[in-house]
């Protein structure tokens, strides 16, 4: 049996509701602009996120010559004319801290742009330590 288009459609019309008709001029100005706020606004965002106070840190490597001492090598990337601060943490096999100690990178006088500091820390611990780390580090008033 063959139907005709026009049956064809009015079949589906009554199954599934008459089809929408096509947005307004005025609809798609309004998409068009939220979309272009919405873009320049990121946009706008990742620009100013760049230009935040940074600083990264890089673990050398640590040593644990007794069960009450603890030491740790780093480097710390910052801008010249920043104060960083930085937690080293010593960790137990439980991953309990043992040692803790926070440490100050001042400006770096003679520097400009871009400066790596690297450091060396001695931890007391209040016992055997498996692990010593950098757990964070901040640029000051950030």
């Amino acid at each position: 049996m063959t139907q005709s288009p026009g049956a064809a459609a009015s079949r589906y019309t009554q199954r599934y509701g008459a089809q929408r008709g096509r947005l307004s001029r005025r609809a798609v100005a309004l998409i068009v602009a939220a979309t272009l706020v919405v873009v320049v606004a990121g946009v706008a965002l990742f620009a100013w996120s760049g230009n935040a106070k940074t600083v990264t840190f890089r673990d050398v490597g640590f040593t644990t010559p007794d069960a009450w001492h603890a030491t740790e090598n780093f480097e710390v990337t910052k801008e010249a004319s920043q104060t960083a601060y930085c937690t080293v943490k010593a960790l137990d096999d439980s991953f309990g801290v043992v040692g803790w100690k926070q440490l100050t990178f001042g400006p770096s006088s003679g520097s400009s742009g871009t400066v790596t500091q690297t450091g060396h820390v001695d931890l007391r611990t209040e016992s055997q330590a498996v692990s010593v780390a950098i757990d964070s580090c901040w640029i000051a008033g950030s």
